[in-house]
């Protein structure tokens, strides 16, 4: 496992538009963190630059202290996953060989492997698409698609997991499943586990620390209970919000605007 993911005074502005505003934010191997905040905060774009795809325009992302932007695209394919919120699907191939592309930052010259086999074996089972796993991708429903995808990025066993709203197109049962899959991945493998959320029940209630964006700016970062208060709620998002102790874990009520 690597030694941590480091965004230092990191910024980026789109045109004349400033969308990351000095972030620092230290990730570790072994918890999932949860990125929110409003619509245009700058978590999408926070988590491309964490996964070296957009380089900021002042400060640094660096894995194990080297600029992750710099890190070769093979290389950092084997260390570092990220599922997109909103990817094409462009090759009408079944759901096993669609998973299979997650391995393909570690095939040799000889093409697959045992080794590969076993690890999409395992994103398949993982993610509950063994009655799938010959059908056409593009045969599958929204959610089942997006189940694929998290597959594709769990068969490369990459150190970490960035992924972007990857709970959208899911099914209530199958967003509780792949949540405590993530945690699983954080707490039992060890891995670094990034994903960004609108959802802040989920975000409360499954996430080991909360980043809160807003405008560009991190207004919190801490445990669920720390950083999701409130105030920084009121602030960043302009409404009223209880806390519950639900059954299950913290619920969290959104009462209504500030006034």
């Amino acid at each position: 496992m690597s030694e941590g993911l480091f965004a230092d005074t990191v910024s980026l502005s789109l045109g004349d538009r400033p969308v990351l505003s000095k972030v620092t934010a230290r990730f570790r191997g072994g918890e999932l963190v949860a990125i929110v905040g409003p619509n245009g905060a700058g978590k999408s774009t926070l988590l491309s630059c964490l996964a070296g795809l957009r380089r900021p325009d002042a400060g640094r992302i660096t894995l194990d202290d080297a600029a992750v932007a710099d890190i070769p695209a093979r290389r950092r394919a084997r260390a570092m996953a990220f599922l997109a919120q909103t990817p094409e699907i462009a090759w009408d191939v079944d759901v096993r060989t669609f998973i299979g592309l997650g391995r393909t930052p570690h095939l040799g010259v000889f093409g697959p492997s045992a080794e590969d086999a076993v690890a999409i074996d395992q994103a398949i089972e993982a993610t509950g698409l063994a009655d799938f796993a010959a059908r056409p991708i593009t045969r599958l429903s929204g959610g089942e698609r997006a189940r694929a995808l998290i597959a594709r990025a769990l068969a490369g066993q990459t150190d970490w997991l960035l992924a972007d709203e990857p709970l959208t197109g899911l099914d209530p049962g199958h967003a509780l499943d792949t949540v405590n899959l993530f945690r699983h991945l954080a707490h039992e493998q060890r891995k670094g586990v990034i994903i960004t959320l609108h959802d802040l029940t989920l975000a409360a209630r499954f996430a080991d620390r909360v980043l809160l964006l807003d405008r560009g700016r991190l207004v919190a970062d801490g445990p669920p209970g720390q950083a999701l208060t409130p105030q920084a709620l009121a602030m960043a998002y302009g409404v009223r919000t209880r806390a519950h102790a639900g059954a299950a874990g913290p619920l969290i009520e959104i009462l209504g605007r500030v006034d």
